[in-house]
């Protein structure tokens, strides 16, 4: 695990789960970034998607059932992966 991610993990285990978390990020308007941000998720997850004003970019949140800390970091690590990503 990065040692980024070590501060929000001793903030998540203080959650109950299983719980509904949202993922927020934001990308540059790319539909096949979009379709590799929603592989790392199921087919449970809520996912709604705001265009900027001039449409240049997307605003991604992202509703799925987790049901521990790891399985939440899991995600922000593999969505990593996908260039030009950016967390909140």
């Amino acid at each position: 695990m990065h040692e980024k991610y070590l501060k929000l993990k001793g903030i998540l285990r203080e959650h109950n789960y299983p719980m509904i978390y949202p993922f927020k990020f934001i990308i540059k308007k790319d539909t096949a970034k979009m379709i590799e941000i929603k592989r790392v998720f199921d087919e449970t997850a809520e996912i709604v998607v705001k265009d900027s004003s001039k449409g240049n970019y997307s605003a991604i949140t992202i509703k799925q059932m987790m049901l521990n800390a790891e399985d939440i970091i899991n995600r922000y690590e593999a969505l990593e992966k996908v260039e030009g990503v950016i967390s909140l």
